[in-house]
């Protein structure tokens, strides 16, 4: 069986929600599935020395349109949250426990949180919310927020971001491996399907 595209992103990405929404599909015309990889990209930010897209001068405000505008592109749901960029550590240690303990409800809880975000505006670096979240799904609400709060998921995700850092090359979120070949961006989606369709270039 074909392996895996490897989706690196992080849920404060706007970007990053319009590719996740996209993904799974795109994947699965070409009989591929998807490990999703949540990071930080507070801690890209550090090794790259950039900053969000919003937090740039006149590049800034183009960004917030064009968010809007990818998200209409393919008819998703978007709204600019009014707190943004959020830090986002507990939503991406609640995929990784939930990749261990309920790995039938990581994919739905990822789309879950970036809906709270992008569409609801809510404030996903709050425990409690991702918390509810993760209940809203049917998990065991106390054994994930204990699972989120252990070393072992906190040391998964450190080393997942310094892996997608220092061995990857990931700069930014989404980013997409098809065959160790990396695509940045949500705009790459349609790339990466054609990359698939005629096997490269």
């Amino acid at each position: 069986m074909p392996a895996p595209l490897e989706f690196y992103f992080d849920f404060s990405s706007p970007y990053g929600y319009v590719a996740a929404m996209r993904i799974d599909q795109i994947a699965a015309k070409h009989g591929r599935g998807v490990e999703w990889k949540p990071m930080l990209l507070g801690a890209v930010f550090k090794v790259a020395g950039s900053q969000p897209l919003t937090e740039y001068p006149l590049k800034g405000e183009y960004s917030k349109k064009d968010f809007a505008r990818s998200a209409r592109e393919h008819n998703i749901p978007f709204n600019m949250p009014s707190k943004f960029p959020l830090p986002t550590q507990a939503a991406a240690r609640g995929v990784y426990w939930l990749q261990q303990n309920a790995p039938d409800k990581a994919v739905l809880f990822i789309k879950a949180v970036y809906t709270a975000f992008f569409v609801e505006d809510k404030d996903i670096s709050a425990p409690d919310l991702i918390g509810d979240i993760a209940a809203g799904l049917g998990v065991d609400r106390a054994a994930f927020m204990q699972g989120i709060e252990s070393a072992e998921i906190k040391a998964r995700l450190r080393e997942a971001t310094e892996d997608a850092i220092h061995k990857r090359g990931v700069f930014g979120s989404p980013f997409t491996f098809v065959d160790g070949e990396g695509f940045w961006g949500a705009d790459r989606l349609d790339m990466i399907d054609r990359w698939l369709t005629r096997g490269g270039w």
